[in-house]
């Protein structure tokens, strides 16, 4: 059985959500930058969990989707704890989380906090300290200035409108890092990326492969796949690191 609805969180926000019951772990999907719930990845594991009879959870950040909220007004500490709050509200016992770019960094930051929740963890194009490591790093003296002045620039995107970075989003990242201290992941853990993804590059999940602390983590780089990762072998690999985690 499948409901929808609106969570209100702690914070005054209204997250949308889709939430199918079914048997456990159940799996959770943390959508990109700019993404929300009915993306194909989060759609097309919603309808494979329904089918094998499995818990599953989607839902939209704040500023994203159905959510409440203007995206420029989010941060990265935002949506980690509208995560939180979906996570606590929504679910219960053992999660599979699966994380695609932003979301991989906010399945990390989840894991920081909920450790004990987490059966195992899937990260597709993970992206995190994006805002440091990607933006902030490649932004010219005059963007900078830019940002500083008026509190936000525009960069270009190849996957949909161009990204509006706020300062409060530089300034809250650098918060919420995850690749400068220790990341004690003590669970599975499985990273898909594609070699044709311009967003984020192989260099980015090896950084993470190598940082994280975890005793069966496992990256798989899948030759002339982008950054959507969402044909259909890439998501028949999405499936198959479910249902191997799953059987843990």
């Amino acid at each position: 059985m499948a409901a929808q609805g609106m969570l209100e969180t702690a914070q005054g926000r209204r997250l949308a959500y889709h939430r199918t019951q079914g048997a456990g772990p159940c799996i959770v999907f943390l959508g990109g930058l700019k993404s929300d719930m009915e993306g194909t990845k989060a759609v097309h594991l919603e309808a494979w969990a329904r089918a094998r009879g499995q818990a599953y959870l989607r839902f939209d950040y704040s500023g994203h989707g159905e959510s409440s909220g203007r995206f420029e007004d989010g941060a990265i500490g935002d949506w980690h704890l509208d995560t939180l709050a979906a996570i606590d509200a929504l679910t219960e016992g053992p999660l599979i989380v699966v994380g695609s770019s932003m979301g991989g960094w906010q399945a990390l930051l989840l894991a920081r906090a909920r450790p004990q929740r987490i059966a195992g963890l899937i990260t597709i194009a993970a992206a995190p300290d994006f805002t440091e490591d990607g933006y902030w790093a490649s932004f010219t003296e005059d963007e900078k200035q830019t940002l500083e002045a008026v509190g936000q620039v525009e960069r270009p995107s190849d996957y949909m409108d161009p990204y509006v970075i706020t300062r409060r989003l530089i300034e809250d990242g650098r918060d919420h890092l995850v690749l400068r201290s220790p990341l004690v992941l003590p669970f599975p853990v499985r990273c898909l990326q594609g070699t044709a993804d311009t967003a984020v590059s192989a260099q980015t999940a090896l950084r993470l492969l190598e940082h994280a602390d975890c005793p069966d983590m496992r990256l798989t780089l899948v030759k002339d796949a982008d950054h959507r990762f969402s044909d259909g072998p890439c998501l028949g690999m999405i499936e198959a690191a479910v249902a191997e985690l799953s059987q843990r």
